[in-house]
């Protein structure tokens, strides 16, 4: 048994982790700020994901910002989970201050405090993101692999949503593997590759084993149905059962790997428990890429309520247009193999979604803001 602090755990991935590792004989104490964004005006009495932990856990009400916090939270731990962060990648891009203070500073102050002072810490499992990548890896016809830089405003204008290299020759769409470009296009993508190499940087120097876990999109019951911020399908299952239109940005061709909650709790129990993960960092997804206008027919069709779809054509800047994980290394040395493939976690996520309350569709709320800063063209 192990003392396990997750921070952000009252979060959809934390809280799911919490329950599995209780299942396990582990001690959770959990460290969270119950953001109203993710959980609410009123998260101690109205949220699901802090509700299904509260009496199961020890829990810190409190901010990764405070040192008081994070010297409570520590005491006494094996191994810390470092889910807490800012998500989001859009409202990255006009919240720079609060996304670099919560992810970065955030991160700083637990490393200088168990740099400095002794603790009984053993292992950090870092959630990072595929967002560190920014544009994932292609194969040009005539210079083979190739990372190409982000997309330019004037072709998306144009309606080029493609990448393309610079001579313009077609490029071809590979799995992202962990030793890829790292070339992240947002500001979340910049604090997490900023988390990820603080911890697997810092950590070794002070007997600490780092493990860094890049998800893909991470989706399944319990995930938020409020936040207009981040969760594609969470997004376009409250529209739809709001009978409300659908607009998808680009032509609906940008794909993603959708992974679910299930398998990403899994990999994350690989990277406690085994010692092969440590040092390492691993992407976890499906490895398969599924386009957004895909989603969208699936949702509605398991919500049997027909909304309009429409392309808009608009896009957001700081998105990227593909990218999908290459499992072979957390395959090859964790064992993990995804279980839940897209169609069979759509009727798993939609039949969850149907016994919820209907939230309402703000998601006009985030666009409006993002066209106010100029991201949203």
């Amino acid at each position: 048994m192990k003392n396990i602090l997750i921070t952000g755990g009252a979060g959809f991935i934390g809280s799911n982790l919490a329950l599995k590792l209780i299942e396990k004989g582990h001690k959770i104490t959990v460290l969270d700020n119950l953001s109203k964004q993710i959980h609410g005006e009123n998260p101690v009495e109205t949220s699901p994901l802090f509700k299904k932990i509260k009496d199961k856990v020890v829990f810190i009400e409190g901010t990764v910002t405070s040192r008081a916090d994070w010297e409570k939270a520590l005491e006494n731990q094996n191994v810390i989970v470092h889910f807490a962060a800012e998500t989001g990648t859009g409202q990255s891009m006009y919240c720079i201050e609060k996304y670099t203070e919560v992810n970065i500073q955030g991160t700083a102050i637990m490393l200088d405090i168990l740099a400095n002072k002794k603790s009984s810490v053993e292992k950090i499992v870092i959630a990072s993101s595929r967002s560190i990548y920014g544009e994932g890896k292609y194969k040009h016809p005539k210079l083979g692999i190739v990372y190409p830089s982000h997309r330019r405003e004037d072709d998306m204008l144009a309606g080029n949503f493609e990448l393309s290299y610079a001579d313009y020759e077609e490029l071809e769409l590979l799995a992202t593997d962990e030793d890829s470009k790292i070339h992240p296009s947002s500001v979340y993508g910049i604090t997490k590759q900023n988390q990820e190499q603080m911890i697997m940087t810092v950590c070794p120097t002070i007997g600490i084993a780092p493990v860094g876990f890049r998800y893909q999109n991470v989706y399944g019951p319990g995930q938020s149905l409020s936040n207009p911020y981040t969760g594609i399908l969470s997004i376009f299952s409250t529209q739809i059962r709001n009978n409300n239109p659908i607009q998808i940005f680009e032509d609906g061709k940008e794909t993603r790997d959708f992974v679910f909650i299930d398998d990403v709790v899994t990999a994350t129990i690989l990277g406690i428990e085994k010692e092969e993960a440590n040092g390492h960092v691993f992407n976890v997804g499906t490895g398969v890429a599924t386009d957004v206008l895909e989603v969208a027919n699936s949702l509605i069709k398991a919500y049997d309520i027909n909304v309009p779809v429409t392309i808009t054509g608009k896009f957001r800047l700081g998105d990227i247009r593909h990218n999908y994980a290459d499992l072979t290394k957390i395959r090859t040395c964790l064992g993990f193999e995804p279980t839940v493939y897209f169609n069979e976690g759509i009727r798993k996520f939609s039949a969850w979604v149907l016994e919820q309350e209907i939230q309402e569709d703000k998601l006009s709320i985030s666009l409006e803001e993002m066209k106010k800063k100029g991201l949203l063209k």
